[in-house]
């Protein structure tokens, strides 16, 4: 049966690696990196920053990103909700939703790792990720 998962993603000012390392030190669980330089076309400046990292436990699962060099990370604001799974109409449906009275950021397309994300933020303001299929990480 497809599935849905909401978790928080964070983001910081390239120091994602260290955040995930410190919050599987009190949660436990694995943590996996992405960098922006295992992606094709990726910018020089920022092939060393994370792209994409999730800390997987029995209890949470925390996604978190360093964001681009050319974007500032700034606190209160660095918080989205990431939408993830392999029910593609359920989360197409809910992206359509909630980009109705909002702002798409990136619409739903083909990304590098082989599944189907987008970005918004809604008409509260607040940031939504989704990511749909079964090959990426933390989907």
């Amino acid at each position: 049966m497809p599935d849905v998962k909401l978790n928080p993603y964070l983001n910081f000012p390239s120091i994602t690696a260290e955040a995930l390392e410190y919050y599987k030190g009190i949660f436990g669980g694995t943590v996996e990196i992405m960098k922006f330089g295992d992606m094709p076309g990726a910018k020089p400046h920022n092939k060393d920053l994370v792209m994409h990292g999730v800390l997987e436990s029995d209890a949470i699962t925390l996604m978190a990103s360093d964001g681009m060099k050319d974007e500032d990370v700034v606190a209160g604001t660095n918080v989205a909700l990431s939408l993830s799974g392999d029910d593609t109409d359920r989360l197409t449906k809910y992206f359509e939703s909630l980009s109705k009275d909002g702002k798409v950021l990136e619409p739903l397309k083909p990304a590098p790792w082989g599944d189907t994300f987008g970005m918004l933020i809604d008409k509260y303001g607040i940031y939504w990720l989704f990511n749909i299929g079964t090959g990426g990480m933390g989907s």
